[in-house]
Parts: structure tokens; C-alpha cells; sequence
């Protein structure tokens, strides 16, 4: 296979662009790659969270630390939500509205992940030391 007149057609390009590359080509290249795994580690992060902030409508409803085990239940605009808390993660376990979206978003751990029931007006979001934006609007 490494033999085939398409293997050999192949390195014979990469070889020709490759020696085509001057010093300053090969820097940019590799100053280019560092600085993109650089971005990557400080713009990517996946911290655990802390805590989670649960919010009914514009208003911060009340602020619970992951490392407890507890259910609670908000009473939005469409009904009673339960809130689950267990593990250093939380979720939404119940929730009144149709398309159960906030539901079906399972377990969040790590810190700026939100889970949102839109129709019932409640969201919980994992805060860790800093937060990754400023603000989370409806």
C-alpha cells in the first residue's frame, strides 16, 4: 500500500511543499499552533462548579451548594418545578411545561452550564469562581 503510485504522488508533494517553506514560514506556523492551544486552554475551560443559582423570572430565587443532596420545588408561572440537587450536579427532575426541553437537559456539572424552562419562567445555572459571561437574559 505504501508503495502505490498514489502513496508515491502523495510524498512527493508534501516534500516539494515542504522544502519550499522558508525559516520564517516554519515559525509563523509554529508560533500560529502554540498560540491556538494557548486560546484553547484559557478560553475553554471546564471548571467544576460550586454552586448552583436557581432564578424565577428576573429575580435570583435563591442559591444552593452542590455538595448537599436535595430536591426543590419553585412554583413558577405554569405550576410546580423540582429542581434536584446531588453529587456536585444539579437538573431540572420535574417541570410543568409541554416540551419538558429543561427536563431533557439531564445533569449539568460543569460551571456556566444553564438549564432554562422558558414557558414556566425558572433557570438554574452553575456558578464556579468566576463566571464565563456577564449575564444570562430570558
Amino acid at each position: 500500500m505504501l508503495n502505490s503510485p498514489r502513496f508515491n504522488k502523495l510524498d512527493a508533494k508534501l516534500r516539494d511543499l515542504t522544502q519550499a517553506f522558508l525559516p520564517g514560514d516554519w515559525l509563523v506556523l509554529i508560533a500560529s499552533t502554540l498560540c491556538v492551544i494557548y486560546l484553547f486552554q484559557i478560553l475553554w475551560t471546564n471548571e467544576h462548579a460550586a454552586k448552583v443559582q436557581i432564578r424565577l423570572g428576573d429575580k435570583v430565587y435563591a442559591t444552593y451548594s452542590l455538595n448537599q443532596q436535595r430536591e426543590i420545588h419553585i412554583h413558577g408561572k405554569l405550576g410546580d418545578a423540582t429542581i434536584s440537587i446531588a453529587q456536585g450536579r444539579a437538573r431540572f427532575a420535574k417541570s410543568p411545561c409541554q416540551t419538558q426541553y429543561c427536563v431533557h437537559q439531564g445533569w449539568l456539572t460543569h460551571a456556566g452550564q444553564a438549564a432554562i424552562c422558558l414557558p414556566n419562567q425558572i433557570s438554574l445555572e452553575l456558578l464556579g469562581e468566576t463566571k464565563p459571561y456577564d449575564t444570562l437574559n430570558y
